[in-house]
């Protein structure tokens, strides 16, 4: 079935929104249209205003697109990219996969489409290549433990072997630092 571009990131943006709140991220909504967010994201520390977007898997690995397209009324395409002052992080769903990617708009500023890796290169090469799971959606990195202090997520050795002060996204520094200032 092909899918038009509203449906798919709708389909998107309900999946991303399903996955966040499973995983006790709280999760608003704006009530209103034509705002560069889709989401809010509820860290528990902090908020973070999340794009969604439909992730397509080519080859080994998966492509997003961060930015946004629509028509103007003479008929010609406007794409538009976003910026760190329009969101925080942009959410990619993989229908074919089930999976989800969070990443920070500040690691990949200005670009026409950014490719996860889902496997390491076969020649290993490690330059200009961006690995996946750092930005997977569920990693322990990004849950940390509830602040009671019971495990509600696994993924070390054990669950509070770790030290985390506030459930970011994995490979995101500058949300840390924000949430701690």
């Amino acid at each position: 079935m092909d899918l038009t571009p509203d449906q798919k990131g709708g389909i998107a943006e309900l999946a991303i929104a399903s996955k966040a709140n499973q995983l006790g991220i709280g999760v608003s909504r704006p009530m209103v249209e034509g705002l560069r967010y889709d989401l809010i994201f509820d860290w528990h520390l902090g908020l973070q205003r999340i794009q969604c977007k439909w992730a397509t898997l080519v080859g080994g690995a998966v492509a997003i697109r961060p930015f946004s397209c629509r028509r103007t009324s003479g008929g010609a395409q406007l794409k538009r990219s976003y910026s760190a002052a329009d969101i925080d992080a942009i959410a990619g769903y993989c229908l074919e996969l089930d999976e989800i990617w969070v990443l920070p708009i500040g690691e990949f500023p200005q670009q026409r489409a950014i490719h996860l890796r889902l496997t390491t290169a076969k020649n290993n090469q490690r330059s200009g290549v961006t690995l996946a799971e750092p930005y997977r959606l569920g990693a322990i990195a990004q849950l940390g433990e509830r602040r009671r202090g019971t495990a509600e997520v696994g993924g070390s050795s054990p669950p509070g072997s770790i030290d985390i002060e506030a459930p970011v996204p994995a490979g995101a520094s500058s949300f840390r630092e924000q949430a701690r200032a």
